[in-house]
């Protein structure tokens, strides 16, 4: 059994996000200089917190995420692994648009939001599909690097899993000895909350509003989730989920 702690990002602010345009995939701008600033904040709140594997999406905004990385005392040397699979959710026709006017296209279908998807862009049940690629292949690389780490059995959560965090950069990190920093997008991230809540069933952190579960998190807020891998000789399975805490901005200052 291996317990491994994904540790997920949203990528900083871009010029984008500060003009109120939908970005998507086919618009892979850079970070602004607010969104440098928020890397090197959420990695100088990080950076006595020992990751053994990065993986970030391809895009340009999240590969600068490397920030963080560059400012870990135990591993700025770590190699980090692009993943298209964690690439932002495409919005078709509304990338390079105004937010609000996929607001409006949303209205106009008599659709919520997050549910809508404009013509030539991804349903939320595709971008499902791509997290579970990516939850597979991660589950994958760390079994094959922690093989010989790994005894038959079933292991238990670190005690202190079940108390509330203290608020601190290690919190549900005690004795675990796998630890994942990914880095994903916006949309992505929400999506991906209703997947551990609603589809793996992961049980809500203590004292959370249910409101706040998919919310969209704010530019590098920070979530964390113990995931428990039974490894046998076939593909390493999901034994179990938790998870510690959601939108995490305690880096950023108001």
């Amino acid at each position: 059994v291996i317990l491994i702690i994904p540790f997920c990002f949203t990528s900083g602010e871009t010029q984008c996000n500060k003009d109120g345009l939908l970005q998507g995939q086919k618009i892979d701008s850079p970070l602004s200089e607010i969104g440098i600033q928020q890397s090197e904040a959420a990695g100088q709140y990080l950076r006595d917190v020992k990751f053994t594997n990065v993986f970030i999406s391809n895009m340009k905004r999240a590969k600068q995420i490397k920030i963080i990385v560059r400012n870990n005392r135990t591993c700025h040397d770590i190699e980090l692994v692009a993943d298209p699979s964690l690439k932002e959710r495409s919005f078709g026709i509304a990338e390079g648009g105004r937010v609000i006017e996929m607001k409006n296209m949303a209205k106009a279908a008599g659709q919520p939001l997050p549910e809508f998807t404009p013509l030539e862009g991804e349903t939320m049940e595709q971008v499902k599909v791509r997290i579970k690629d990516f939850l597979k292949a991660m589950f994958h690389r760390i079994a094959n690097e922690y093989q010989d780490k790994i005894q038959d059995g079933e292991t238990s959560l670190p005690d202190e899993t079940d108390r509330a965090p203290a608020g601190l950069p290690d919190d549900g990190v005690l004795n675990v000895p796998v630890h994942a920093l990914v880095v994903g997008h916006g949309a992505y991230m929400s999506i991906a909350m209703k997947y551990f809540f609603e589809d793996l069933k992961c049980p809500m952190p203590r004292g959370l509003d249910p409101s706040q579960r998919y919310s969209i998190c704010p530019n590098t807020g920070m979530y964390r989730f113990l995931i428990t891998l039974k490894c046998s000789n076939a593909d390493p399975a999901l034994s179990d989920v938790k998870c510690v805490f959601i939108n995490r901005r305690d880096h950023i200052k108001a």
